[in-house]
Order: C-alpha cells, then sequence, then structure tokens
C-alpha cells in the first residue's frame, strides 16, 4: 500500500512539471509564428493569449523574439 501511495504521490508531481513545460511550448509555438508572420508581413497571427499563465507568456516572448530574427536571417 505504501508503494502505491508513493508512486501516486510521484505521479501528480510529475504532472505538475509537465504542465508549465506544455505551456511554454504552447506560448514558445504562437509567439514564433507571429513574431515570423509579423516581420515577414505575411499575416496575422491567431494565438491563444493566455497572458495570465506566466510560462505561456515567457515561452512567447521568447518566440516572438526568435521567429522575428529567422524571418531577418532568411
Amino acid at each position: 500500500m505504501k508503494k502505491l501511495l508513493i508512486l501516486l504521490i510521484i505521479s501528480f508531481a510529475l504532472y505538475g512539471c509537465s504542465s508549465s513545460d506544455e505551456d511554454y511550448d504552447y506560448g514558445y509555438g504562437d509567439g514564433y509564428g507571429a513574431g515570423y508572420n509579423t516581420t515577414c508581413k505575411i499575416r496575422s497571427t491567431l494565438v491563444k493569449g493566455d497572458w495570465d499563465n506566466k510560462d505561456y507568456s515567457r515561452g512567447y516572448r521568447e518566440g516572438y523574439e526568435d521567429g522575428a530574427l529567422a524571418c531577418k536571417n532568411k
């Protein structure tokens, strides 16, 4: 029974960590697309816009910079 309880606790802890990674990745993808499309004047980009989520917002900012840079370097 103790092993099951420990396994459940570890599972919940790992699930919490992956959520922030997923939010960052989603934000990075949105930001990259928006940065690339805006800088290259391709089109506007629809994004999730979860600005209250710090991981999404950080990913968006970093992705936007990378996307804009990719457009400038192409």
